[in-house]
Order: structure tokens, then C-alpha cells, then sequence
């Protein structure tokens, strides 16, 4: 399976200090974990959480999901040890909070080079005025894998209320979304953070499918079921894919350069568009 197409609808922080957290992680359906080391940890907790994200990330208890560490910066006393220690648990990625210059993502990449994880992948927190006005560089950089969208800080540092909608960020959600798109990278959307509005997050999760997100990080295990649904191709959508191909086809093999399914016109790029439908769904199901 591509990278590209590898299911990253529902991507769960889970906080690392927390064992009960760690062992319901193994029976959830999200499609990646992020070992949490930095909001969701108190500092007195940092070294223990580091050691429990380690042994989770090595244990071989989490099946298919893909597994991430997201380490605290390095401007911090905890952030380079949380590199040489996900460096030895080689996961993923390591999720880095606050990336705001290809100057800091090569240190990242120099630190995990130089402790032997050559091969472990970058997901850069876009969470800054900075880093939305360097969003193409940083996700142009060779480590970089995902952008994943910090909508909580990037609101404060905005100034800008969290209101439904997210209408004041939704100018640098599609900034960040145009930057991972040119660059050919993933992008992730932000959390959302009242774990008893059902509605609201369904409606932000639309919000974030129709954008054109290929899915959103999550802060709870009530919201990995709606977001796989809704960031996974619908029987609908399959069987109109289906027959976009199919139809397609035919009148390739007819010498006809028009053809249409359900009164609307097709052309090629909406054959792409239904075999990318029809392959994230098979890599879904290979889950």
C-alpha cells in the first residue's frame, strides 16, 4: 500500500503517562495512535511517559494501526531525550509541536539520523503565525510525511475564539491543505475539543472531509467511529465510482469522447477521481 493511500481517517492522541489509555488504544478502531509526551503530560510525569511510549510503540500489541510518538520540542528540557528514545522504538513518525522553519526539521531529521532511525518520518505540527507563512517549505521537506493542523494553539496564537464553523482559521486551513497538496503530503485536521457535542463534531468533521482533509486528529475514543465514517468512501460512492469506470471504459473502447453516468459528464480527471475512491477503499478494507 502507498503511503498516500494509507488510512489516516482517525488519528488518536493518547496520553503516554496514562496505562489505561495505553491498553484501551489496542482494542480502538483508529487508524494511527499518537504516544503522547507533551500537552497531555505533567512535567514530574515526562520520563515515565517516555519509557511507556517506547514499550507500546515496540510491543507488536496494536496490530495495523500506525503508531507515532509526538515528542515535546526541542527548546524544551524533555525534547531531545524524547527523540533518542523514539529513535530506539523506530515508529511512524514522531510528531513535532511547533514546527515553524526547515531549519528546525533538519535538526529533528539530524537527531534521528544520528540515533539510527533513518527511516522514521516526520508529522509537522502546523500550529503558528510562522508556520502558516512557511507551510510551503515545511511541507516541501523530503521528512515530512504529514502536516497535522494544531488548531487549538494556532487559535490562541490567532487571538481568534474557538466558534462552530472555525470560520477565522478556515483562511489557514486551506493555506496548510494548498501547501501539503503541492507538495504531495498528507495534511490532518485539527481536534475538537467538546467530547459531548456529538453534532458539532460530525459537523466538523464534513467540514474538514469536504475540504479536502484526509482526516483529523481526535482527543477521545467516542469520536473514532464517526470519524472513520466519515472520512471512508460510502456504498454509494463506490458503486457511482464503479460506474464511472465501467461507462468510461466502454466508451474509450466505442472511439467515443463523451460519455456520461447518472446525467452527468465525465471526463478523465473524474475516472481519477473514482479510482483514487475505489482504492481507498480497498486499502480501508485491508485494514
Amino acid at each position: 500500500m502507498s503511503d498516500d493511500l494509507r488510512p489516516r481517517r482517525s488519528v488518536l492522541y493518547m496520553p503516554a503517562a496514562n496505562e489505561r489509555a495505553l491498553e484501551k488504544a489496542k482494542t480502538l478502531a483508529a487508524d494511527a495512535i499518537i504516544f503522547d509526551l507533551e500537552d497531555a503530560v505533567a512535567p514530574d510525569a515526562k520520563e515515565g511517559a517516555r519509557a511507556k511510549a517506547v514499550a507500546a510503540v515496540t510491543s507488536g500489541h496494536y496490530g495495523n494501526r500506525e503508531l507515532t510518538i509526538r515528542c515535546n520540542g526541542l527548546d524544551t528540557p524533555w525534547g531531545a531525550d524524547d527523540l533518542d528514545a523514539a529513535a530506539t522504538a523506530k515508529p511512524s513518525a514522531v510528531v513535532i509541536p511547533k514546527v515553524d522553519s526547515v531549519d528546525y526539521l533538519d535538526q529533528i531529521a539530524a537527531r534521528l539520523d544520528a540515533a539510527g532511525a533513518t527511516e522514521t518520518m516526520i508529522w509537522a505540527m502546523i500550529e503558528t503565525p510562522t508556520a502558516i507563512f512557511d507551510v510551503r517549505e515545511i511541507a516541501a521537506h523530503e521528512r515530512v510525511a504529514v502536516l497535522v493542523m494544531g488548531t487549538n494553539d494556532l487559535a490562541k496564537e490567532l487571538r481568534s475564539p474557538l466558534v462552530a464553523g472555525r470560520h477565522p482559521l478556515l483562511p489557514h486551513l486551506a493555506t496548510a491543505l494548498l501547501a501539503a497538496r503541492e507538495a504531495g503530503k498528507l495534511i490532518l485536521d485539527g481536534v475538537y475539543n467538546d467530547v459531548r457535542d456529538p453534532e458539532g463534531f460530525a459537523a466538523e468533521c464534513l467540514q474538514g472531509a469536504e475540504m479536502g482533509f484526509d482526516g483529523k486528529t481526535l482527543i477521545h475514543p467516542n469520536q473514532v467511529e464517526p470519524c472513520n465514517e466519515t472520512w471512508a468512501p460510502s456504498a454509494d460512492e463506490v458503486a457511482y465510482a464503479n460506474r464511472v469506470i465501467e461507462a468510461f471504459t466502454e466508451a474509450e473502447a466505442d472511439g467515443r469522447g463523451v460519455v456520461t453516468v447518472d446525467g452527468r459528464m465525465i471526463e478523465n480527471l473524474h475516472v481519477d477521481n473514482a479510482r483514487r475512491t475505489l482504492a481507498v477503499a480497498q486499502a480501508i478494507a485491508a485494514l
